[in-house]
This record gives structure tokens, sequence and C-alpha cells, in this order.
């Protein structure tokens, strides 16, 4: 197979994706193409993650292609990618489990205690958030990921694709979650300190002012229907910032291979209902008192230098 080569089977759901051949990454007619080689699985196994969208419509869905034929669900290899970026938390929370081989993962520490975000985000809504449902998203992956792995070892397709929406939603969530946390800091720790650097030339550049950033964000993040995630992002290929929202738990990645989040706010209501009711665009007045954007201009420099490496 050469690299106009595309792995397709008409009879699972007639998706096109890349495959792995030889340690490379072949892309063929997915729109989105491939996300990065680091999501290439062991040797033995054949296949990759990429981003393809569904046939019928336009929105895209995590999928594998290999020997066996595309098969979706496919969010534990796209934790491995995303951890490389997400910091050592992230990485920690990433449990080589089993003698089966199943990568499941776990709940990380927080970088400060649940209060330390107070009065911006109280203490109980800190802990419900982390320990209850945080939790429950990694409790719900691994439950899913190994009926997955059960499934896939017995070739019973129809499991699998089951399994893809409990796989997406709460390896979601857990993806997301730790960069959250990774993206607020307290006060004292740095929390609100203003951007420095080339993020905050790109900020003034694109958007005239990191206030009129702010009001970008808000906006976007207050109408967010139901729940969902409000993102400051990096378009890889043409190095811009962007701003974009997503439901539910999907991962700003959905909405394309080069996107890569740098900062994220939550905007379910458990995120702030304790303390701030059905007042969401308070809550995101405020949150602003405790964003890290000394790890937002670490994400943000990091997505740069990939996209500087790609070119080469």
């Amino acid at each position: 197979m050469g690299p106009d080569s595309c792995l397709r089977n008409d009879a699972q759901l007639e998706r096109n994706d890349a495959h792995v051949q030889n340690g490379k990454i072949w892309k063929g007619h997915c729109s989105f193409g491939a996300i990065s080689e680091s999501l290439c699985a062991a040797p033995s196994r054949l296949f990759c993650l990429s981003v393809c969208p569904k046939v019928e419509g336009s929105d895209p869905f995590f999928c594998l292609s290999g020997s066996g034929g595309i098969l979706p669900a496919a969010m534990a290899l796209l934790l491995r990618q995303l951890s490389a970026a997400g910091g050592r938390r992230f990485s920690a929370g990433l449990a080589a489990a089993s003698t089966r081989g199943v990568q499941t993962v776990a709940l990380p520490d927080l970088p400060y205690d649940y209060a330390e975000l107070e009065p911006v985000v109280s203490a109980e809504i800190m802990e419900l958030h982390h320990a209850k449902h945080h939790q429950a998203y990694v409790n719900n992956y691994n439950v899913a990921l190994e009926k997955y792995e059960a499934a896939e070892k017995k070739k019973d397709t129809h499991a699998m694709i089951a399994l893809h929406g409990a796989l997406r939603f709460n390896g979601g969530g857990h993806v997301n979650h730790c960069q959250f946390w990774e993206n607020l800091a307290p006060e004292k720790k740095g929390g609100g300190e203003l951007p420095q650097g080339p993020l905050a030339d790109a900020i003034a550049t694109q958007f005239g002012s990191l206030d009129e950033l702010i009001k970008k964000v808000n906006a976007a993040g207050a109408a967010v229907q139901g729940s969902g995630w409000v993102w400051l992002g990096v378009n890889k290929d043409t190095g811009k910032l962007l701003v974009d929202t997503t439901p539910n738990q999907d991962p700003l990645v959905v909405k394309g291979a080069g996107l890569v989040s740098i900062l994220g706010i939550d905007v379910w209501e458990h995120a702030y209902y304790l303390q701030y009711k059905n007042v969401r665009p308070d809550y995101l007045k405020h949150i602003w008192k405790v964003v890290n954007w000394r790890d937002v201009t670490r994400r943000y420099e990091q997505a740069m230098k990939a996209r500087v490496a790609a070119t080469k």
C-alpha cells in the first residue's frame, strides 16, 4: 500500500481513515487526516487514530483503521497523544493496567488544595468536581475500555461500535478535566497573572487586547446550549489562535486534527452552579482571576514548536 491507499470496509459504516505501514502514517481520504505519529500503537497492531467525518453528516468522530477494518472508539490513543502536551499530572493520570495490556486511566492529583481557588471557585465545588465528577469519567472510561478490549478479542464489531459513545464521552471528560485543572492556579501561585511573551503578542495582534479576547471567550461560553466547553486554541496549520466551543465532553481536537487547546473552561453546571447558580456569565467573568497563564503559555509555545517541526 502507498500513501494514496486507504483502508476501507464498506460493511463497517463506510468510513475512510489513515493507516500505518512500516512505522509511517499514510493519509487516506479522511478530510482531517491523521493526528500524529505518536498515536501509533504497538508494532504488532497496525492501526492509528484520526478524526473522520460521518458519511451522512458533518460531526467528526474518532476511529481506528487497521488490518481488521475500521474500529470506532479510540480514546485511549487520543489520551496518549494529549498526555505529551498535558503536563506531569496529566501523564500521571495514565495508568499502565492489567496483564491484558489495557491502558486505563487514573484520577490525577490536583496541583493545589480544593480551597485554594476560593473565592473564585469554592472548595465544595472543587471537591465535588474533582473527586466525584472527574472520578466518574475515569471509572466509566475504564469500564468501557475493558468491555471494548473484550469485544475486540471476540471480533464483536457491533459491541465495539456500541461502546464508542461511552469511550468518547468519558475519555473526553478525562482529557478535558486534566487540562482544566492545570489551566487554573491560585492567585498566590500565579493565577490571574497576565500572559507574557509571544502569546501576549499573538493575543494583541489577533484580538486587539487581552480584554477583547476575554469578552469573546465569555460570550462564546455563555452561548453554549446545555453543557460543554469553551476553548482558546491554536490552529497548527495556520499558527493562529482561535476561540471555539464543543458540546458535552468533546475535546477541541474533534473539530480538526490541527487544533490544539491551550485553555479550556468547563461550562457544565457542575463547575459553577453551587456558587453562581444559573448565572453562567458571572462564573465566566470571575474564572479569569485564577487562569494559569503560565500553563496556557507553555501549551501555546509547545504547539508552535510542533508547527515549526512539522514544516521541516
